[in-house]
């Protein structure tokens, strides 16, 4: 695969705005994780998550715009432009018809959705806002980009529950070495803080139940973990290939995607497959794809469901594909810190594996108390550690048995 550099950041989560907010607060381990008092969440069996703080501050969006959009597009607005402005991208010098966009989620903007269909109850048809049709499906987000900067090329959005969001990045390099695009806006939002989302998460089975201890709950490859918090926020990078970043003044590469596989269990609608064959296979792949032996790998930013199976899988696929050398590889996951926010969690992970190769810092695992034999990784636990990173690997999971890779170097 062609390097793919990643030139531009767009934060938009629970542990900050700010990129350098956001790493402190990663570094730190400090846990963004909190009860839900947003709405009456007493009689949900989770009723915990991380929430996006003062986003009004960083909005680039009219009043009479809010009025007609779900807060997940909200979100995708805002980390555009944060990212377009750290990528030093004037969009008024691109042809736009050759810069695409590409993002992930998991189940649309439902707090629009939910108050539309409560007054359609409430007042029948004529009640319900005209753009209740245009505020809730997934694309929407990609969409309002779109029109709001004017971006015409090829572009898609990506729905494959956990994994959309780094699937939808994989995507997107792809498509620039294909040469459909000059460069790409990629990665994902969610906004599942809401009593009709939140209660699809709770029936889902995959939430922690740990709600006297939010801040403590959402514990990764701990042998008492219960499930995961979810979290809304989104993230965008921009993504360029080799020839036009060298030839771009300014430009400044966070990260190089050189690798990327992905694969499916076919084994349960639900649950990932106990053998976690294919989970190996899309790590192989990604390998492959990148060019690399298993020795080259210095850090994997896991998918840390929290759940007994899902980690147990994961660090399965791991020893298997790495073997002895497993060992030696750092792991850790640091959505623990600010929750898992579903499709928008693979672009987050990138984020923050981008910045550990920026700061040769590996972000830690949270909230780890107790081993689990069956995750017995050499995983960064409760603190930071200072490790320089060439190559680091980002694996994310979906539903269904949908399992994504990407890896990253150091450039």
């Amino acid at each position: 695969m062609e390097k793919i550099s990643i030139t531009g950041l767009g934060i938009v989560s629970p542990s900050g705005i700010d990129k350098r907010v956001f790493w402190a607060n990663i570094k730190a381990g400090r846990s963004a994780v909190e009860k839900i008092e947003r709405f009456d969440a007493s009689l949900y069996p989770s009723r915990i998550a991380g929430h996006v703080r003062e986003l009004e501050g960083y909005s680039n969006v009219s009043s009479r715009l809010l009025k007609k959009i779900d807060l997940f597009s909200h979100m995708a607005l805002v980390a555009s432009q944060l990212c377009l402005d750290d990528a030093k991208i004037n969009l008024t010098q691109e042809n736009l018809k050759r810069v695409g966009i590409f993002m992930g989620n998991a189940i649309g903007g439902w707090l629009y959705a939910e108050t539309e269909l409560r007054d359609m109850y409430l007042e029948g048809r004529e009640g319900v806002s005209p753009f209740m049709a245009s505020a809730w499906f997934p694309a929407a987000p990609q969409g309002q980009i779109s029109i709001h900067y004017g971006i015409k090329g090829f572009s898609k959005t990506i729905v494959a529950d956990r994994a959309s969001s780094l699937m939808a990045i994989g995507y997107a390099a792809r498509t620039i070495i294909r040469g459909k695009c000059d460069f790409i806006l990629a990665g994902g939002m969610e906004a599942p803080v809401t009593p009709y989302a939140l209660l699809c998460c709770n029936t889902s089975g995959m939430l922690s139940k740990n709600n006297d201890n939010p801040k403590g709950a959402y514990r990764p490859f701990d042998r008492n973990r219960d499930g995961l918090a979810i979290a809304e926020g989104a993230g965008v990078l921009t993504l360029e290939g080799q020839t036009r970043v060298k030839q771009r003044e300014g430009a400044h590469v966070y990260a190089n995607i050189i690798g990327y596989g992905t694969t499916t269990d076919a084994v349960n609608r639900i649950t990932p497959s106990p053998d976690a064959k294919q989970l190996a296979n899309a790590i192989k792949i990604a390998l492959g794809d990148a060019m690399l032996k298993t020795t080259d790998i210095d850090y994997i930013c896991a998918d840390g469901a929290g759940s007994q199976l899902g980690d147990a899988t994961e660090t399965k696929a791991i020893q298997d594909v790495f073997g002895e050398y497993a060992s030696k590889i750092i792991v850790s996951a640091p959505k623990s810190i600010y929750g898992n926010m579903l499709g928008a969690s693979g672009v987050l992970d990138v984020i923050t594996t981008c910045l550990a190769i920026e700061h040769s810092m590996v972000p830690p695992t949270i909230n780890y108390e107790t081993p689990d034999p069956q995750c017995d990784l050499n995983l960064c636990i409760n603190k930071a550690q200072e490790k320089v990173i060439k190559n680091a690997m980002i694996i994310n999971r979906g539903r269904g048995g949908i399992n994504c890779v990407l890896i990253l170097q150091k450039p």
